[in-house]
This record gives structure tokens, sequence and C-alpha cells, in this order.
């Protein structure tokens, strides 16, 4: 079972999705308060599951709808995703991967452990 992680940083609290085995897996934008931190994980938790993948690194890719996993390239060239909600406002990302296969796998592994990761406080 995955966990999510609030902590606070200079700036505001964030969070980063941990999977079973301790690797961040995804990571969210910096919030101003801890209700909109909390939102924001309940958020990535609801929509999730339900997010269909649209694999921009293919030529000619079908858009679809939100919500979604968006996959794309860096300017490093590494992969990466971002989770869009329902309305497209980015709720999380990920870490850059060096091949498109562990990106695909780290979009699996924030379906799998976003439903029910308890939440803990650093």
């Amino acid at each position: 079972m995955g966990k999510f992680v609030v902590k606070k940083v200079n700036t505001g609290i964030k969070f980063n999705l941990l999977a079973t085995n301790g690797q961040v897996i995804a990571t969210s934008e910096v919030y101003t308060t801890a209700a909109a931190c909390k939102n924001g994980i309940a958020s990535v938790a609801k929509n999730a599951p339900a997010a269909n993948v649209e694999d921009q690194t293919v030529e000619g890719y079908t858009a679809v709808a939100h919500p979604k996993f968006e996959i794309y390239t860096d300017k490093a060239g590494e992969f990466r995703f971002r989770l869009k909600a329902t309305n497209g406002q980015v709720i999380a990302v990920s870490e850059g991967y060096k091949t498109h296969a562990s990106c695909v796998n780290g979009v699996e592994s924030v379906k799998k452990n976003a439903v029910d990761a308890e939440i803990v406080e650093e």
C-alpha cells in the first residue's frame, strides 16, 4: 500500500506519493495551506484510478478527456508524466525516467497506490 507524505517546505506545503517500496512516484505543487494540500491528495486519489493515458511521445497521438495522465519528454530527453484532474488542472507530476517503459510503470503505480494510500505528515 502506498502513502502520501505531506511536508512543509520554505514556500508552503506539498505531498509526495510513495509506492510500497518507499520510492517517490508522484509529487504535488506547493500549496499555501494544509487544507488545500489535503484537497490535492483527495483529487489524486479520486482521479488517478479513472484517468486514461495520453502518450504525447507518440507521433499523431490521440488526445483523451480529463482526468488523464500525459506522458511527455522533457528538455533533457527524459520521460515524465503529469496527472490532470477533470478540470484540466495538473495535480501531480513525476520524476524523469530514462525509459518509456519505466514511465508507464510509474503511471500504473500511481493508479494502484493512490486509491487507499494513508496520509502521513512529516
